[in-house]
């Protein structure tokens, strides 16, 4: 998808008239913290050639959001109410699968980047980064590529390249590690329930998942497993 997806000639009775002018690139923010949003659009709406659309303050207005305007970058968090940034990323891939949705997280990238990358995420950023990183990265990404950072690159390069005995982790899905995170943390499975909106049923059964993927018989165990593989970072 070249750059030329941006460019628009003006009409005059059907017949294309005049130079191709470009099309400001259309972003719609997903986030739950009124301040960060603001502070994106204001921005992100000073950048050339770049326009804020439309924000939803959570994973299920984000998943109507590309429904009803036309976007062509959403940026997602993932922590929302309701319906979090992971579990919206794969109904919004289904229903715009043309919508290039940038991750921008508080989470470290060795957390969520490569599962979520994999999920259809078209690039991960942490808010930490540059805002300049954020524009470039929305530039990449309307224009069809992927936004791939240095340590996302380590991380990809070292999955493809050497498979360690003990990763086991780097199978779950990203709902899969954000529940093996937070228990690991001390959370209860109440608590984690609570926190991403679930039914208690829900959290054990994907503790029983856990179990069995990583090899742990105990929260213990997952806490132990999280910190041996520096995910608590």
């Amino acid at each position: 998808m070249k750059l030329q997806r941006f460019a628009e000639r003006e009409t005059n009775g059907g017949a294309l008239t005049g130079p191709f002018t470009l099309r400001a690139v259309r972003v719609g923010i997903a986030d739950d913290h009124p301040i960060t949003r603001s502070a994106l659009r204001s921005y992100l709406d000073e950048q050339d050639g770049m326009r804020v659309v439309a924000e939803a303050a959570s994973g299920r207005e984000a998943i109507d959001l590309v429904r009803t305007h036309d976007l062509d970058v959403l940026l997602l968090d993932l922590d929302m109410p309701g319906q979090s940034g992971i579990d919206a990323l794969t109904m919004i891939k289904a229903k715009a699968e043309h919508v290039a949705v940038l991750v921008l997280s508080g989470y470290p990238e060795h957390q969520y980047a490569v599962p979520l990358i994999r999920s259809g995420a078209s690039g991960y950023l942490n808010k930490a980064c540059d805002p300049s990183e954020i524009t470039a990265a929305i530039r990449r990404v309307a224009q069809g590529g992927r936004y791939i950072t240095a340590a996302v690159a380590e991380l990809l390069a070292t999955q493809v390249m050497t498979p360690s005995p003990g990763g086991l982790h780097e199978q779950l899905s990203a709902r899969e590690l954000q529940v093996f995170l937070k228990l690991a943390q001390g959370c209860t499975a109440g608590q984690v329930a609570a926190e991403l909106s679930l039914s208690a049923k829900t959290v054990s059964t994907y503790r029983a998942r856990l179990m069995r993927k990583l090899d742990a018989r105990s929260n213990s165990d997952l806490t132990y497993y999280a910190l041996k593989h520096r995910l608590l970072d």
